[in-house]
């Protein structure tokens, strides 16, 4: 049970970073995780780091599971 509490904690804090990271995209034209993270070619064009890239895969999955977790909590 307090595994599962800290798992839906850290989902809902990386769900917030990502909201509050497209809301920046969207209004501002500003990628903040991609700024922070991640490197340039030669060329200028931006190259996504490894730690840019488990970041977002983390974000995508706190929402696959919280979505799980709605869907689960319906169905009662």
């Amino acid at each position: 049970m307090k595994n599962q509490k800290l798992l839906d904690t850290i989902s809902m804090v990386l769900l917030v970073i990502g909201g509050i990271c497209w809301g920046l995209v969207g209004a501002f034209d500003f990628e903040p995780i991609g700024t922070l993270f991640n490197g340039y070619y030669a060329d200028g064009s931006m190259m996504m780091s490894p730690l840019t890239r488990v970041i977002y895969v983390l974000v995508g999955l706190s929402a696959l599971y919280r979505v799980y977790g709605y869907a689960k909590s319906s169905k009662r």
